[in-house]
This record gives structure tokens, C-alpha cells and sequence, in this order.
């Protein structure tokens, strides 16, 4: 990222917002394991425990603590999100590269099926799958990957077009430099800030999207996540459980989700002159 650009985003407050809760929920993360009080799993407790000092969220329905359960489920979704990011993004950066830069065959082939994938219902696919195959969620982290690189991939293939014409580029080219070179010394680095945002993005939706198929029961039940604590907990919402079983989680799924919408639009302003306008409080 340029220095100037770095700058303009450091100093724009949504993305102090958004560093200082994804540092809450990454801290929470890492440290979750050394502050556990108990296993997650263990189940010796006695069921629907009020809250006490031995347990500070008291217990579920299956005998085990809350608040490692709480702990366990943070660092489960986090993981789900960036796990369905990361291979989304180098799916979308690889192909929007490699269709901006050959172009022709290639470049039609790439973006007619990102036309067609787009087309699709990502939560519709991700129900039918997980409805009739159960598979395991980091195997629908992949498919959720599979399904959201092309709007990724559209934005780098769109600034790839321009960059390419460039003069750094034609020297390259020029000095009989390949196309593989190009891509990886020149266009590659010049994106970096698309591949924050496009990050940002996926990490969110996979989130919610696993949160979503959790609170439906689409999710195995061996899989203790944010979204599975909520369904769970919902379930005994009669029992005047909601502050101490129902709210942590809702908490913490919210608190992702917002810091990476606050990082992601802090650094849409900053790189879209035109969003900069749109946006409350925004400056280019």
C-alpha cells in the first residue's frame, strides 16, 4: 500500500473502530484457550447452573460450561470466516489476473462463469449441501470459497486492464519479460489494497453465512460455534436464559462482523474517490 494511501486509512475514524474490535475478537481468540475454566466438552456439570463464580455464564443444557463453550465457538467462526476469505480471495486474485493480463479466450471463459456463479443463491447452494451431504464445516468453508471469488476477481480483472497499458509494464514486456513475471512483479503489488477490501468482504459473509446454516441446524452438532450456540440457546429462550447463553454470542457474532464492515469501508473511502463522497463524514 502507498504511504499516503496507508495514511488516509489510519486516520479515517471507521477504521479505528474496526482495528479496535478486531483486536478485541482476535485477543479473545488467542488467549481464549489459556483463559478457559473448563473443557468445552466436559459434560459433569449439573445442566441450566445459574451463573456463580464457578461458572461465570452458568451451564447449558448438556451439563457444560458456557463461557468455554463461548471461547471455543469465537475462535470456530473466526476460523470459518478466514479460512472460506483466504482461499476466496486467492481464488479471485489468481483469475482476475490471469483474465485481465491474456484476455480474449480466456478472459471470456473466466468471466462467464463468474456471470453464472454470481447468479446463484450462495445461501441457497450452501442449505441444499449441507441439508442432503452434512459435510464437514471446513468443507463448506471451501465451497462457500468456490462460490464467492467472482466479484473479487471482476475488480482485479478491471484494474489489471489499466494497469497493463502502463509504462513500467510496456518496459517489461519490452525487455522480454513473461507473462507469469508481469503478473507477479508488477501487477500483483500495485492491487494490494483491493485485496484487503475483497478480504474484508469475504471474511464477513462467511461468517454470517455460517452463523446462518448454525442457527438453521444445518451445521454438526459437534461443531461448537457462534451460530450453534444461539440455535441451542433458543431452544430454552423460556428458561430466561437470553443474558447469560443467548446475548454473549450474539455479542461477539455481531462484534466480527462489524469490525470487518468498519475496515472495509474505511478503505472503500479512501480508494473510491466516489464513495468518499457518498459516505457520512467521508474525505478523499
Amino acid at each position: 500500500m502507498h504511504l499516503e494511501t496507508g495514511k488516509k486509512v489510519l486516520s479515517d475514524p471507521g477504521f479505528r473502530v474496526g482495528v479496535m474490535l478486531a483486536f478485541l475478537v482476535l485477543l479473545t481468540t488467542i488467549l481464549g484457550p489459556v483463559f478457559s475454566p473448563y473443557d468445552p466438552w466436559d459434560i459433569s456439570f449439573i445442566p441450566f447452573d445459574q451463573p456463580s463464580a464457578e461458572h461465570i455464564l452458568g451451564v447449558n443444557d448438556g451439563g457444560q460450561d458456557i463461557l468455554s463453550e463461548l471461547l471455543l465457538a469465537i475462535r470456530n467462526s473466526l476460523s470459518f470466516g478466514l479460512v472460506a476469505g483466504t482461499i476466496g480471495l486467492f481464488l479471485g486474485v489468481g483469475l482476475g489476473l490471469v483474465s485481465g493480463w491474456y484476455g480474449g479466450l480466456t478472459d471470456q471463459v473466466i468471466m462467464r462463469v463468474a456471470d453464472v456463479i454470481l447468479a446463484i443463491p450462495h445461501i441457497m447452494i450452501l442449505i441444499l449441501v449441507a441439508a442432503l451431504f452434512m459435510p464437514s464445516p471446513w468443507l463448506l468453508a471451501c465451497i462457500l470459497a468456490l462460490m464467492v471469488w467472482p466479484t473479487t476477481a471482476k475488480a482485479i480483472r478491471a484494474q489489471t486492464l489499466g494497469i497493463r497499458g502502463g509504462l513500467h509494464v510496456k518496459a517489461a514486456v519490452n525487455m522480454g519479460a513473461g507473462g507469469f513475471y508481469i503478473l507477479v512483479r508488477h501487477l500483483l503489488p500495485e492491487m494490494f489494497p483491493l485485496y484487503l477490501i475483497g478480504f474484508a468482504a469475504k471474511v464477513r459473509m462467511a461468517v454470517f453465512m455460517e452463523a446462518t446454516l448454525a442457527i438453521l441446524g444445518l451445521m454438526p452438532p459437534d461443531h461448537k460455534s457462534l451460530g450453534m450456540m444461539i440455535n441451542m440457546a433458543m431452544k430454552h429462550y423460556y428458561m430466561d436464559v437470553w443474558w447469560n447463553w443467548l446475548a454473549p454470542p450474539v455479542v461477539f457474532l455481531s462484534l466480527i462482523i462489524m469490525s470487518v464492515t468498519f475496515l472495509a469501508i474505511s478503505m472503500e473511502k479512501v480508494l473510491d474517490p466516489r464513495l468518499a463522497n457518498a459516505l457520512p463524514g467521508g474525505r478523499t
